[in-house]
């Protein structure tokens, strides 16, 4: 993708950054759980959503399925916000993600005549569910069925990149999130017993299997 092609893409997503804090307010809002008492609100500012934005689109280029990676990124976006100020990706938001990402990866499959993405997405999607379905019921596992939809979706995109992106996405977000644990516990800022969020590890680390496989 061209320059100029990429300024607006970056410009979409600095406009998606503005909204993204005031609609995830309202998911947070109606969350039962209690809430850290700081929010991460510069994690999740308009520079670093065109940032996000822009790097699918120097990856994925030209690839008809950009619209859905952006929106898919988008909706995360919200959902990474969410579960950092209250541990929890709320189902709708989830939902929305992988109605966008199957709705839109087919049409890009059919439009493109390329069906065999599709099912390359499909089987990451399955991949990526049963793998953190298996993670989840490990003896004192911490990872929550809200993660394991959020894989699942991810799955898609990733699947459709390929293998490489698969793998890259799927391994990534856990060697982040262990790292960020590893690291909270060596400066004494969390407990073996805190709970953190692995949402946002998922997404950022699939924004990299993307950018990377």
């Amino acid at each position: 993708m061209s320059a100029v092609a990429l300024v607006p893409v970056a410009l979409l997503g600095a406009l998606v950054g503005l909204v993204v804090p005031r609609l995830a307010r309202r998911f947070a809002a109606a969350s039962t759980r209690p809430r850290p008492r700081r929010e991460a609100g510069v994690l999740l500012s308009p520079l670093l959503a065109a940032g996000v934005f822009a790097g699918l689109a120097v990856t994925v280029g030209d690839d008809p399925a950009l619209p859905v990676f952006l929106a898919v990124a988008a909706v995360g976006l919200v959902l990474a916000r969410v579960d950092l100020v209250c541990l929890r990706l709320p189902d709708p938001l989830v939902l929305a993600a992988g109605v966008a990402g199957l709705g839109g990866l087919t049409g890009a499959a059919l439009l493109s005549d390329t069906p065999g993405r599709l099912v390359g997405a499909l089987g990451g999607a399955a991949v990526a569910g049963a793998a953190h379905v298996l993670l989840a019921l490990l003896p004192g596992s911490r990872l929550g069925f809200g993660d394991v939809k959020l894989a699942a979706v991810l799955g898609l995109p990733l699947g459709w990149l390929g293998r490489d992106a698969l793998l890259t996405g799927l391994l990534l977000p856990h060697v982040l999130h262990g790292g960020l644990v590893l690291a909270l516990l060596v400066t004494r800022q969390v407990r073996r017993d805190t709970l953190l969020p692995l949402g946002p590890a998922l997404l950022a680390g699939a924004w990299l299997g993307v950018l990377l496989g």
